[in-house]
């Protein structure tokens, strides 16, 4: 999880800041005298520097990295700026799925509680936070993250072995049952459901298939 503390007094200059961004080319190194060079020449904008490497656009030496780079396209800036905040402020999302400037008290709470700072200092970093989030594509922003999908992925794939292996394996070996339903006396029917393990010895399908006929079938 994340929550990355780097306010800004300025926060309201966010939106400008980046369009500015994205009207240039990125620097060879994002530093000072760069952001003076590009308008934003008050000692209070240089908290703009850290800020970008908390979002992963510059590296610590103040290189523009890939993501800045994908940012200064003009048709994907919304999703990559999404990408980064949902990475960077995790801890938010985690308590609320979709906050908004409403929840201001909420935010500020959680950078209160969770870096010890004065109520000030916990309101700007709020704010800075909800300044950038509407900037954001809003289906990734409250969509799930990267990782979710990743391991519901892999999990989905997993099940998909482990079930269908066996059945290929169960399917060509000579004590494989078809029947899975039987009949009662008074003519109720109901379904057998067997969870078999994963393995490739045939035996021990043989031998869980002969217990099944013994004290099920016959």
């Amino acid at each position: 999880m994340a929550l990355l503390n780097q306010p800004t007094q300025v926060y309201t200059q966010i939106p400008k800041f980046l369009e500015t961004l994205r009207a240039g080319t990125a620097p060879a190194n994002f530093n000072n005298q760069f952001l003076k060079d590009i308008g934003f020449k008050s000692s209070n904008h240089r908290a703009f520097i850290p800020l970008l490497k908390g979002l992963g656009f510059l590296t610590s030496d103040g290189t523009p990295t890939d993501r800045y780079k994908q940012f200064l396209d003009g048709s994907r800036w919304k999703q990559v700026l999404a990408e980064a905040v949902k990475e960077a402020y995790s801890d938010i999302f985690v308590i609320k799925a979709k906050p908004s400037s409403s929840d201001l008290s909420m935010v500020q709470g959680k950078f209160k509680s969770t870096y010890n700072l004065s109520d000030v200092s916990a309101e700007r970093a709020a704010k800075t936070f909800l300044a950038l989030a509407p900037l954001c594509d809003i289906d990734i922003l409250h969509g799930p993250s990267k990782a979710s999908t990743a391991a519901s992925t892999s999990n989905a794939t997993a099940e998909s072995v482990e079930i269908s292996t066996p059945k290929a394996e169960i399917e060509s070996s000579p004590s494989h049952i078809h029947k899975q339903t039987r009949a009662s006396p008074l003519g109720l029917h109901y379904n057998i459901q067997i969870h078999l393990p994963a393995t490739k010895e045939v035996e021990v399908y043989n031998a869980i298939f002969k217990s099944i006929k013994e004290h099920l079938l016959d």
